[in-house]
C-alpha cells in the first residue's frame, strides 16, 4: 500500500515538473528574437465589444517573411481594437494597417536590447526552477508523512528518484534556456 502511494506521490511530481518546464518553454517563446512569431503577439489582450480577448481568438497569423507577422482579423470590425492593442503593448513595434490586414514589421534588434532580453529570459529560466525545487520539496513533504509506516529505504529510493528527477527536469530548462540564448545573440 505505502509503496503505491509513494509510486502516486512521485508521478504526481514528475507531472508538474513537466508542466512547469513546458511552461517556461511557452515563456521564452514569448520574447522577441528579431524573427516574426505569432507566439509573440497571441496571447495580447484586446478591447474587444466590452470584453477582453486574447488576439489568437480574433485573428489568423501569417509570417511571409522572416521580419513580417500579418494578423488576420476573422471580423474586419476589430481592426481597430487589435491595433490599438498592439500599440499599447510592450513590444515596441508599429502596426500598419491597410483595411483588410494589419502589418507588423519588426526591425533588427540592437546588441543592447539582446543582452538586456537575455537577462530577461534567464530570470524566466530561474523562476522555472524555482517551481521545480518547490514541487520537490511539496514531494518530500509526502514522502515525510509516510516515514512512520513504511521501510526507510523504500522513502530513500523514492527520495534519490525525485532527486534524479528534478535534476533532469531542471537540465532541460537549462537546456531550454540555452537554445533561447543562442536565438536572441544570433546576428
Amino acid at each position: 500500500m505505502s509503496t503505491e502511494l509513494i509510486k502516486l506521490v512521485l508521478d504526481d511530481s514528475a507531472e508538474k515538473m513537466h508542466k512547469a518546464v513546458e511552461h517556461a518553454r511557452a515563456e521564452f517563446s514569448s520574447i522577441r528574437t528579431g524573427r516574426a512569431a505569432p507566439a509573440l503577439v497571441e496571447k495580447l489582450v484586446v478591447e474587444y465589444y466590452g470584453s477582453e480577448v486574447p488576439l489568437q481568438q480574433l485573428a489568423g497569423f501569417q509570417v511571409p517573411e522572416a521580419r513580417m507577422l500579418i494578423i488576420n482579423p476573422y471580423d474586419k470590425g476589430s481592426l481597430g481594437a487589435i491595433e490599438k492593442a498592439l500599440q499599447h503593448s510592450d513590444l515596441g513595434l508599429n502596426p500598419s494597417n491597410d483595411g483588410q490586414v494589419i502589418r507588423l514589421t519588426f526591425p533588427h534588434l540592437t546588441a543592447e536590447r539582446r543582452k538586456e532580453l537575455v537577462k530577461v529570459v534567464k530570470a524566466m529560466a530561474e523562476d522555472g526552477r524555482v517551481a521545480i525545487r518547490n514541487i520537490r520539496r511539496a514531494a518530500r513533504h509526502e514522502l515525510d508523512q509516510f516515514a512512520g509506516d513504511t521501510p526507510e529505504d523504500d522513502i530513500s529510493r523514492a527520495e534519490k528518484e525525485l532527486d534524479k528527477l528534478t535534476h533532469a527536469q531542471e537540465a532541460e530548462i537549462v537546456k531550454a534556456l540555452e537554445q533561447k540564448e543562442l536565438e536572441l545573440l544570433e546576428v
